[in-house]
């Protein structure tokens, strides 16, 4: 089997590089990734008033894009965004995607009805801009998955659920949608067999990689902080879950990502 490389493009589709996880080491960390081939990362900002950083890194370093939304998690602590702040957002030419908004009732179900209200909000700006909807899910896959169908039915959108990491139920309701899973380091870990059953039984040109980083880094660094450079080792695990080789693999999913977040495939073009 290949090994990861510089000579086998890969994308990290999902990281924060705004993080102070990662402060003065932007020029390393590029360098890294790049000597195992990940020549392109999404950062995501999860707060808009934080977006002047993650915009400032995309707008430097060419092989950086960045997507803007409210994490479910910080809703009810910030302004609730408007449409018009999403379709502002996204006329920068290296914004690709909307969010990650979502719903997590996993440590803050007490703000359901404003993160579904936010959830909403951002549902339409994808619509409306023809950018994938970056999802976030935590025990709320219930209600994810009848608000992403019902809003599905009022005009299509594409999406991708981000570190997916829920149930089988909440990946079909996804699947059928047309829209996307993202692997992370979750699926790389020892115990995570039935996520990556999951996987497996997806159509292997719905799958994209990410690292989520500065978290979740997979085996052999588990428990050290993550990088773009480690989503190589989670799709060694994609691989081998697919039965495919790496560069094989690798090659899917870059057709994947360009797929779907057609913004940034059209910039490297």
């Amino acid at each position: 089997m290949h090994a990861p490389g510089p000579d086998i493009p890969l994308t990290d589709s999902h990281c924060h590089l705004d993080f102070p996880q990662f402060e003065g080491e932007i020029d390393d960390l590029l360098a890294r990734a790049r000597a195992r081939g990940i020549h392109r990362m999404v950062t995501i900002c999860t707060k808009l008033r934080a977006l002047a950083p993650v915009q400032a890194l995309a707008e430097t370093h060419t092989e950086i894009f960045f997507a803007a939304g409210t994490h479910p998690m910080s809703v009810a602590d910030e302004p609730l965004v408007t449409l018009d702040d999403l379709l502002a957002v996204a006329a920068h030419p290296k914004c690709v995607g909307i969010g990650e908004t979502g719903l997590d009732y996993h440590y803050t179900v007490e703000s359901k009805d404003i993160q579904q209200t936010s959830l909403r909000i951002h549902i339409d700006a994808a619509r409306q801009t023809g950018l994938p909807l970056i999802i976030h899910a935590r025990d709320a896959d219930d209600d994810m998955a009848a608000i992403l169908t019902e809003e599905h039915a009022r005009g299509p959108y594409t999406c991708v659920m981000h570190c997916f990491s829920s149930s089988a139920a909440l990946a079909k309701a996804a699947l059928d949608l047309g829209f996307y899973l993202s692997m992370s380091g979750i699926a790389a870990f020892p115990k995570s067999q039935p996520l990556r059953d999951i996987f497996a039984a997806a159509p292997v040109d719905r799958i994209l990689v990410e690292t989520d980083a500065p978290y979740l880094a997979p085996p052999p660094n588990r428990g050290k902080r993550n990088e773009p450079s480690f989503v190589a080792d989670t799709a060694l695990i994609g691989a081998q879950s697919f039965n495919m080789d790496y560069s094989d693999f690798a090659e899917q999913v870059e057709a994947n990502f360009n797929r779907l977040f057609t913004k940034a495939a059209q910039w490297q073009s």
